[in-house]
């Protein structure tokens, strides 16, 4: 006899399933981990006046953090796609105000509801799935809807600033953590301030933390390119072992009875 009562999917199983439905905008075989959604929640000051806006919050573990940080529920806005999502996050997150919108129109679908500056942006947005120019649009809209000490927060499973530098550079100012090894794969959080801002702040060792930033992007870039041959050759590797044990089969017939 069948259970009356079958056993809700894991988060990681729902995660699963919306991103075989549509990998591009789901953007991850699974929601972030539980160190990696306390370390985006970090960077967020529940002190700080003002909305904080959280983007693609999925099944819900950076909203989870933000709220164990101190934020308060009726502080938070979710903006989140997947229709699925939306519900889910409305039964586990009461009095928070859930939009359902595409995140990458922030200026539309966010346009006209905030009676307030907004204090930080959060985003777990699979950036690395769309061209530079929409992320640096995404990141423009965010610092309109934001104040001057305003800070966008977006994670990355790259090696580099998930928003290209150089598309940036001058307006904004990014600052890449450790990285979260703990989290499946390992990330880390990118955190994003207006330039002047951070000039006032840090004039010092600005010109410190940018050559070590340019430094880190071309070693980045040198990682990536050698770890795209090794793949390269771990490739061919297979397709020669593939093709050597067909072979072999076709030799012996007889092993296939």
């Amino acid at each position: 006899m069948r259970d009356a009562k079958r056993k809700p999917p894991s988060d990681e199983e729902t995660f699963l399933r919306r991103f075989l439905g549509d990998p591009k905008r789901t953007g991850a075989v699974a929601p972030s981990g539980p160190v990696l959604a306390r370390e985006m929640a970090r960077a967020v000051d529940p002190q700080w006046p003002g909305w904080i806006v959280e983007l693609g919050p999925g099944t819900g573990p950076v909203t989870k953090a933000l709220i164990a940080r101190g934020v308060r529920r009726d502080r938070l806005w979710l903006v989140e796609y997947d229709p699925y999502f939306c519900k889910l996050l409305a039964e586990r997150f009461a009095l928070t105000r859930i939009v359902r919108g595409d995140a990458f129109a922030l200026r539309a679908t966010l346009g006209g509801r905030l009676a307030h500056p907004v204090a930080a942006v959060v985003s777990s947005l699979p950036l690395l799935n769309v061209p530079p120019p929409r992320r640096l649009a995404l990141l423009d809209e965010a610092f309109e809807l934001m104040g001057p000490d305003g800070v966008f927060v977006q994670f990355t499973y790259g090696l580099r600033s998930p928003i290209p530098r150089e598309a940036y550079a001058g307006r904004y100012v990014g600052r890449c953590g450790a990285p979260v090894l703990r989290n499946l794969p390992p990330a880390s959080v990118w955190t994003y301030r207006r330039a002047e801002r951070t000039a006032v702040r840090e004039p010092k060792i600005m010109k410190l933390i940018d050559h070590a930033e340019r430094l880190g992007a071309k070693l980045a870039e040198a990682s990536e390119t050698a770890l795209a041959r090794q793949g390269d050759r771990m490739k061919a590797m297979l397709k020669r072992e593939a093709a050597a044990f067909r072979s072999r089969r076709r030799a012996r017939p007889e092993e296939r009875r």
